[in-house]
């Protein structure tokens, strides 16, 4: 008995030390980025004809993919590869190439994200302690794991959400209970080294929320349900456009170089310079005054037209618009708090499209308080069910509950007709 705890403390040890490192890493690259995001993200909001660069920055982030990044050209399809089927060491490059072409993105005003470039940035960082600690190959998937969830938690200041995240977006698959916990143990470090660098979050606030009966149950299934076909709705066209740009532009460097141009003159002649960038702004007003109709379907178009053709960036800040400004919207005819809607969207929209309802409740109540987590909840468990099988990510092992639900409902209805 004792020799078996002898042998076991020191492996312990050098997990908890390895979660040390990839946590401080991971939230110190995350904490920079935010720094830089906000600052590019400044340059463009006061220097409007920066917009014209746009088609530039494209052709500058194909090339360098192209000739230079072709091993990480997948991003976070690459780490749920690499985690289903462990072969070659994640290279080190996929951080400044994924950091660098964002800010590109962001500072010309392509409409992207930022938890892909930091989960990349995660993943990136983790594997490399592989080598540096001589681990088994089977074990990279620990730190892969313990890569996305220090990058997502530290981009987004939300820890167990992020922790859960990592082990839910594969499905749970080859998952052991190591694993589990260092997962929520290199989170909660990510998240405080971003606070350590003194770097803030935006935060959200839902203020009320109604007492249950039937009629409110009935409004926010309703809501749910139309959540839902907003994630699946951001995820086909997203998957749509990168089909488009792969089979008609044969280059791939003049594919943002082509979108980037299309971008520009769009956004300049429209007069929509809400739908570039994060739009956090947006998303904050959407808790206090009713969003435009439109405003949730036209940030689908952009992001999925801008990450389509090449641009860098993540999907999950523009589902968070999506589902807030539709959220925001639909309190012009659901009568229920505004804010409640917006926050059930932010959560729900991304919940679908991640096929992460577990995760994205956890966020919700993180973000905006325990009060509102039977909203949330709810809101995140009918939008994943009835987003499609089809999420962001296509590397992603869907094969899950859902998935299995949908290929039943097709060979009944087969065999009908």
């Amino acid at each position: 008995m004792l020799e078996k705890v002898n042998n076991t403390l020191p492996i312990m040890f050098k997990w908890i030390f390895i979660c040390v490192l990839i946590g401080f890493f991971s939230g110190s690259t995350s904490a920079f980025f935010l720094v830089t995001l906000e600052w590019v993200t400044q340059i463009r909001i006061h220097n409007s004809w920066i917009i014209w660069l746009l088609p530039l920055g494209g052709l500058v982030i194909g090339l360098g993919y192209h000739y230079y990044g072709a091993s990480v050209v997948k991003g976070n399809n690459l780490l749920l590869e690499e985690y289903d089927k462990p072969t070659k060491l994640i290279p080190f490059k996929m951080a400044p190439f994924v950091l660098f072409g964002t800010l590109i993105t962001h500072l010309f005003g392509g409409s992207a994200g930022r938890e892909g470039t930091a989960v990349q940035m995660g993943g990136a960082i983790a594997d490399q302690f592989k080598v540096i600690f001589n681990l088994e190959n089977q074990e990279r998937r620990t730190l892969i794991v313990m890569g996305i969830s220090a990058g997502f938690a530290s981009i987004f200041g939300t820890p167990l959400a992020g922790a859960i995240f990592a082990i839910e977006v594969l499905y749970c698959s080859k998952i052991n209970l190591k694993t589990v916990v260092l997962s929520f143990i290199v989170a909660f470090i990510a998240h405080y080294t971003v606070e350590l660098w003194a770097v803030h979050h935006t935060h959200y606030n839902i203020p009320e929320t109604p007492a249950w009966n039937g009629i409110i149950l009935l409004w926010c299934l309703l809501a749910s349900i139309l959540f839902g076909l907003a994630a699946m709705t951001f995820s086909r066209t997203t998957h749509f456009w990168g089909r488009i740009f792969s089979k008609y532009v044969s280059y791939p460097p003049f594919r943002p170089l082509i979108g980037g141009t299309i971008l520009a003159i769009a956004i300049a002649f429209l007069d929509i310079q809400k739908f570039v960038g994060l739009g956090v702004p947006v998303i904050v007003d959407a808790f206090t005054h009713p969003s435009e109709n439109f405003d949730f379907l036209l940030k689908i178009l952009f992001t999925g037209f801008t990450l389509g053709c090449g641009f860098k960036g993540g999907e999950v800040t523009p589902l968070f618009f999506v589902g807030a400004t539709l959220g925001s919207a639909l309190s012009l005819v659901i009568p229920l708090p505004i804010a409640l809607l917006a926050g059930m969207g932010f959560v729900a929209v991304f919940s679908g499209a991640t096929h992460t309802p577990i995760a994205c409740t956890a966020m919700g109540i993180e973000l905006f308080g325990l009060e509102s987590g039977l909203y949330i909840a709810l809101a995140c468990g009918i939008a994943y069910l009835v987003s499609g099988s089809v999420g962001i990510y296509s590397a992603q092992n869907s094969k899950g509950t859902k998935y299995q639900l949908y290929e039943r409902f097709k060979r009944k209805n087969f065999k009908i007709l």
